[in-house]
């Protein structure tokens, strides 16, 4: 006897750095609870076009209200990133575009599941609409080492010169980055024509990957 004291459905958030898991997890619940997960890229629904991106929002909802699906709204910087304090006309509707997605996330009566990698762009007041705001912290050492360990096809053999325990200490990689360095690994050994993972293939994908990072952090701050 709570529906007339509690908004149906519930809402969370995940937050935390690219390559954590966010989006795993989210396919990980949609499998346990034998639901549809419907994903949806906010970087592509947002128009610069006044009053646009509520109606793909409304149009997306209007379309779920009666599917039970997991929503899934990754990207969601792309929406948040441009509250900020009113000072035109244009910051007001970007203001707008935030409140009408947490409006109809709360008339939603499904799980409904927002990322976001900052979530010091989103202010407490709109914090307060979720049910349930879950961290994702990048992993430590033996968490590192699991991923090594777990994500190599058993049809692979390691040499004797790798020591993934070294390498989950000296690299402090995310799980994005160690597939990838994984499957550049792979590659590799496919290439010269065995399965047989050495040192050298795993220390050139990390080199890859710490390349690939510092460039990107170097665009942001640019």
């Amino acid at each position: 006897n709570m529906k007339s004291k509690i908004k149906p459905g519930f809402r969370v958030m995940f937050y935390g750095a690219p390559g954590t898991g966010k989006t795993l997890t989210v396919s990980l619940l949609g499998k346990y609870t034998k639901r549809d997960v419907y994903r949806i890229d906010l970087s592509m629904i947002i128009s610069k076009y006044i009053g646009e991106t509520e109606k793909n929002l409304s149009s997306l909802f209007d379309k779920a209200s009666d599917k039970d699906w997991i929503l899934f709204f990754d990207e969601a910087d792309a929406l948040f990133g441009k509250r900020s304090v009113t000072q035109t006309a244009q910051d007001r509707f970007a203001n707008q575009e935030v409140s009408y997605l947490l409006m109809r996330m709360e008339e939603y009566n499904g799980l409904a599941i927002l990322a976001t990698n900052f979530k010091r762009n989103i202010d407490n007041a709109f914090l307060r609409r979720f049910n349930s705001v879950v961290p994702f912290l990048a992993p430590g050492t033996e968490e590192r080492l699991r991923l090594w360990k777990q994500s190599f096809s058993a049809q692979t053999i390691r040499d004797k010169s790798v020591l993934l325990e070294n390498i989950a200490r000296d690299f402090s990689l995310n799980g994005a980055n160690i597939m990838n360095v994984v499957r550049y690994a792979s590659i590799m050994a496919l290439k010269n024509g065995g399965n047989i993972i050495t040192q050298g293939y795993i220390m050139d994908g990390i080199r890859r990957e710490l390349a690939k990072e510092q460039a990107m952090a170097s665009e942001i701050a640019n």
